[in-house]
């Protein structure tokens, strides 16, 4: 039996919701017929586009067979048919969206942030457990090919104990000036939810939590390297909003956690994310798709001497991880998980407390960088 759902699909004009989410994700669960359950019946979502701007709206329900649009989020959560609501709009507009969409009795999933302070966010995961609503947040990056590669070498017991672990990610984002920017001009004001602490420290809360253990504390720092931009009219602004952060995380295990994020910096390394684990037995080297390997027996033992020419390539020595399995759009994936939680199959979690946790990070993150000082990372309820 097939089992039509519709879906509020609300801010999915911008790059991140038309491209992974209604795009690689909804129409292509559609595509392929749905999602099978156990049982063997089919979920087959139905979208309905919801957006301020209807010319924008009708180009992308032109573009995909997507039926439905409308401007009034009221109309969309008044009707019985839908009964999932997704925001992927800014940060700015998602609380009260979200609390409008509890109270409709809709199941609610969302992108993250899913608030700007952590107090907003604890509240909108009560409201939903207090509706008795199903709730989820997405954090796509747990389904990245190379670090579900990762979560098997760690669960393998590949590194032995782990001492250590720290990341790179970013890339240089042009100020518009003479090359136009490949991210949107909010993310650079502040007043517009802008920021990368409130950007990428959710995503690296659930990373970090669900690969290596929860957070203990966090010392970080942050910048403006780039006070001035362009937007996407051509207009001159002012960047109010950090480009930059550099953070330690302290885990309860005792493991430090180096995180550097930037959207000013131009890589010399594999990938725009490139993340390394060493553990008493090996280490490896963790990009978006590939993950390279190194044991113990294979570590060369190199001795600082400045006055000869270095006689060991550091390169040497690393094995490419294969690929065992099959890797779908990470974020297809957790869209296919929450339809089949909705439908009663499975657990899912991944929600809104979840989501609270990521804010509290980025909020301690920003409070850390103001009064140069460790945080203390307490539990949330």
């Amino acid at each position: 039996m097939q089992k039509t759902v519709g879906i509020i699909m609300n801010g999915v004009t911008g790059r991140m919701g038309t491209n992974q989410h209604l795009e690689r994700s909804i129409i292509a669960i559609r595509n392929q017929g749905g999602v099978k359950l156990s049982n063997g019946d089919t979920i087959m979502p139905d979208p309905i586009l919801v957006g301020r701007n209807e010319e924008k709206l009708a180009a992308l329900s032109r573009r995909y067979d997507v039926e439905r649009y409308t401007t009034s989020l009221e109309e969309a959560l008044a009707d019985p048919r839908n009964e999932i609501y997704f925001d992927a709009q800014v940060t700015t507009r998602r609380v009260a969206a979200v609390k409008q969409a509890i109270a409709a009795g809709k199941a609610i999933y969302c992108e993250k942030p899913t608030a700007e302070t952590t107090a907003e966010a604890l509240e909108l995961y009560h409201l939903a457990k207090k509706a008795g609503v199903r709730h989820g947040v997405v954090q796509d990056k747990l389904w990245l090919p190379g670090l579900r590669k990762l979560k098997y070498l760690v669960d393998t017991g590949f590194f032995g104990r782990i001492v250590n672990v720290r990341m790179e990610f970013g890339y240089w984002v042009f100020d518009g000036f003479h090359q136009t920017a490949q991210r949107p001009s909010w993310n650079y004001r502040k007043e517009d939810g802008g920021g990368i602490f409130v950007d990428m420290f959710p995503h690296w809360r659930y990373v970090v939590d669900n690969l290596f253990g929860p957070i203990k504390g966090i010392s970080a720092v942050g910048a403006i390297t780039v006070p001035r931009r362009v937007d996407e009219d051509g207009r001159e602004y002012k960047s109010t909003a950090e480009d930059t952060a550099c953070a330690t995380f302290e885990l309860e295990s005792g493991v430090f956690v180096h995180f550097n994020t930037s959207w000013q910096i131009r890589l010399r390394r594999d990938e725009i994310m490139g993340l390394q684990v060493d553990g008493t037995e090996g280490s490896a080297w963790v990009g978006l798709r590939d993950v390279f390997l190194q044991s113990e027996g294979a570590t060369p033992k190199p001795v600082w001497n400045p006055d000869v020419p270095n006689p060991v390539d550091f390169y040497q020595g690393w094995t490419r991880m294969p690929d065992r399995d099959p890797y779908e759009n990470a974020f297809k994936i957790q869209w296919e998980l929450f339809l089949k939680y909705h439908a009663g199959e499975g657990e899912f979690r991944w929600d809104l407390l979840e989501a609270a946790k990521g804010v509290q990070l980025a909020e301690l993150g920003l409070e850390s960088w103001k009064k140069r000082a460790w945080m203390d990372v307490p539990e949330l309820r």
